[in-house]
This record gives structure tokens, sequence and C-alpha cells, in this order.
């Protein structure tokens, strides 16, 4: 049944997907309260460039606003920011926040992320930092721009190589360390990652991979880290570590709810995880059924268009609803260049270079697995790469793929 235009809806994280929800339910019509609930006291804001341009100083606070408040006003929104949701009522259709006040819903949307994975018995450490928020990101500046600072990123992941990129760009002194044999090699495979790495090594940066981190060092106070000593004994002089080895889909608040929790928040094909409850975003792990199988992506461009599609079918009523079948998107910007993936890529896919070559920088390789094409990746090739993407909707073989780059 479709939720009733003036029937109040609730949307739990005020990011991009929390956002982008809240923008739908006004666009299709809704004019009943839509509550906006956020944890940080900011209206919403784009993360992206907190790893990129904002770390770099290059962007203002004013260019990572997703909208001007002007806009956010617009909406109409009843704006709980400051807030996050501390238990979850699905039956009873109500949500409690931390300041001990009740929101009651008719449909519910959830998008409270993820956050950082911390690297074990670090907290506390002064010299040690995680970047999720724009605090994070100004602190995290704040450090770099020191004379001579000498910086180590744990983790070669997206996050992890542009933090390195964008410090070194500041001129800091920048070392990499990686536990996997190449960068993203969880997700792009060994020959990609190696392109990932050498793209470090010609900037100056220093790339250690296949090793881990033991310990980290601190200086005479025991509180402010001086260096990182890895596995394998070697130790690194450092002011400043960012950890960057991953993130955690935020559902801790929803213990006791009801919902199934694994790897996130799980869902069926339309994004419902109850008949007025659906997920979005970086804490979404919903039933792809172009894949036949559950999947959480944690990409700028799912949170957005799930965000979408989440309020619309929220709106519908789960009997009406539709499936949520995207083609993923993701970048990531790392010196002067721009990294693309269309598609679903994995480690054990067979990869093809089909335009450019690695050795320049300049390249677009496709991915693929039991005969099908399955993603396709371009190094500051972007023409070229999107126009793979038609293939990839139309779930086109492999042999065909190759056969369209030549």
């Amino acid at each position: 049944m479709a939720l009733d235009p003036s029937s109040t809806i609730a949307v739990v994280g005020a990011s991009l997907a929390g956002l982008r929800a809240a923008e739908t339910v006004r666009a299709e019509g809704h004019t009943g309260p839509v509550v906006l609930i956020g944890a940080e006291p900011h209206l919403p804001y784009d993360r992206p460039p907190l790893s990129k341009q904002f770390l770099a100083g290059t962007w203002g606070l004013d260019r990572v606003m997703l909208r001007p408040s002007d806009k956010i006003t617009a909406l109409g929104l009843d704006l709980r920011l400051g807030h996050s949701a501390g238990a979850l009522d699905v039956e009873g259709h109500t949500l409690e926040l931390d300041d001990g006040s009740t929101v009651r819903f008719d449909g519910l949307v959830l998008a409270t992320g993820a956050h950082p994975r911390p690297l074990p018995q670090t907290t506390g450490l002064a010299g040690v930092h995680m970047l999720r928020t724009l605090e994070d990101s100004i602190a995290l500046g704040h450090a770099t721009r020191a004379p001579g600072a000498r910086v180590v990123v744990v983790g070669a992941g997206f996050i992890g190589s542009e933090v390195a990129a964008t410090c070194r760009g500041l001129g800091a002194r920048v070392t990499v360390v990686e536990a996997l044999p190449q960068p993203l090699a969880r997700v792009l495979g060994t020959e990609m990652g190696a392109a990932c790495g050498a793209l470090h090594r010609a900037h100056a940066v220093e790339l250690l991979t296949d090793v881990g981190v033991g310990a980290l060092r601190t200086g005479p106070d025991g509180v402010t880290v001086d260096g990182v000593e890895l596995d394998d004994g070697t130790v690194l002089d450092a002011e400043v570590v960012v950890v960057g080895i991953g993130v955690v889909p935020t559902t801790q608040w929803l213990d006791g709810s009801g919902l199934e929790i694994a790897n996130g928040v799980v869902a069926d094909a339309t994004l419902h995880v109850a008949d007025d409850v659906v997920v979005a975003g970086d804490m979404a792990r919903w039933y792809d059924r172009g894949l036949g199988d559950t999947v959480r992506i944690e990409h700028w461009t799912n949170a957005a268009e799930q965000g979408v599609a989440a309020a619309r079918n929220l709106l519908a009523g789960r009997a009406d609803a539709t499936a949520y079948v995207p083609v993923p998107y993701f970048w990531s910007d790392q010196y002067d260049v721009k990294i693309q993936v269309i598609g679903h890529p994995g480690p054990d896919d067979d990869v093809v270079v089909v335009d450019g070559s690695p050795t320049d920088g300049r390249f677009v390789a496709l991915y693929g697995r039991a005969g099908r094409l399955t993603a396709a990746l371009g190094f500051s090739r972007p023409r070229q790469l999107m126009g793979y993407r038609p293939l990839l909707e139309a779930g086109t073989s492999f042999d065909d793929a190759l056969a369209h780059a030549v």
C-alpha cells in the first residue's frame, strides 16, 4: 500500500543517501512531515573532497556542502542535526534519539552509512588520524602542513591512496603500507593493482606491500606517535599516521530492532527491510537480481542513486516497489590521474587491456568472469570507458565485449 502523502517520513542519516531520499520524497509530491536526523551538526556535505580538494585546501567549506542552505530550507524538513538514533521499534513505528526524544513515523529510510575501521590499540594516541568527517579532514590538513611532515598511510585502498596523493601534493614525505601484494588487489586484482602502485612510486611516494603494522611507537610522553613498527621489524619515522583500512557499516544502533544485520542491513531487491522501512547507502546490503546475490557498495554514485530508489519504493509501498539493479560506477582522483570503474570487478576475473597501456598511465581494461563482461576500468580515459556501460547493462559476453574493443 502506498504511503499517504500527508504521512510522516523519517530519514536517519543526513549525508548523501539520506539527503537524496528526502529530496525525492518532496519531488514525488509528499506533503507530510519529513524528519531528517543526522549525528553531525552540519548540513549535508560531500565526503569525496575530504581526501582531495578540501584536504588540499583548494576548496572551501562552501564547495563541500551538498546543497546551499536555502535549498535545504525550501524542502521544508524537520531537521534534527547533531542527534543520533538510539533505538528503533519497527512494529511500533517509533524511533528514539540520543536526547531522549521520540520520533513517530509512517515510513522510514535508514541511511546511517559507515565509519572507519580503527587500527587496534591506537585509541587516544596523538597523531593518529582516520578520515570520515569534516573535522577529520581539517585536523589531518593541519598536521600534514607542518614543515617536514612525515606521513605514514596504513592501507592503500581508495581513501588511503587519495590521502597519500594529497599529502604528497602538500609537500609531505609519504609512505604507504599495504598488507596485500598490490594496492586495491581485492577490488581490481593484482595486475591492475600494480598499475595503482606505479602511480605512487612515480610521484615519490614510498609504497611497502605484503607487510602489516606491528605497533605504533610513541615519544617520551607515551601518547604522541613518532614512528610505525612494521611486522617485519622495519621502523618508519612518522609524526602523522593515517589509518585507511576500510569501513564498518554503522548499524550498532539497530541492535534489538529485529532487522537482519550481516555486514550491513539486509534488504530485499526493492531495498525494503520491513513493510514501511527501506535502506540506502553504505549500510545497505540488498539482493541484486542482476548478480543473483546480496551486495553492499560503498561508493558515492550508489549512495546517490540508492537514496532516490529507496524513497520512491517507500512511497510506492512494498507490493508495488521495483527492484534496484544498478550498474555500479565509482572513481578515484590520485595525483594527475582519474581512475574510473564501471560494473563489478573481481580479483580473480580475466583482465584484458583494450585501449592504451598501463605503462603510459592511460588505458582501459575489461574484466570478465564465467564468460560475461563484469566491469571496465579506465585510467584517464573517461570517454573510451563510458562506451562500455551499455554493454554492461545488456549483460554482454566477454568475447563480444573484446570484439567491440577492436
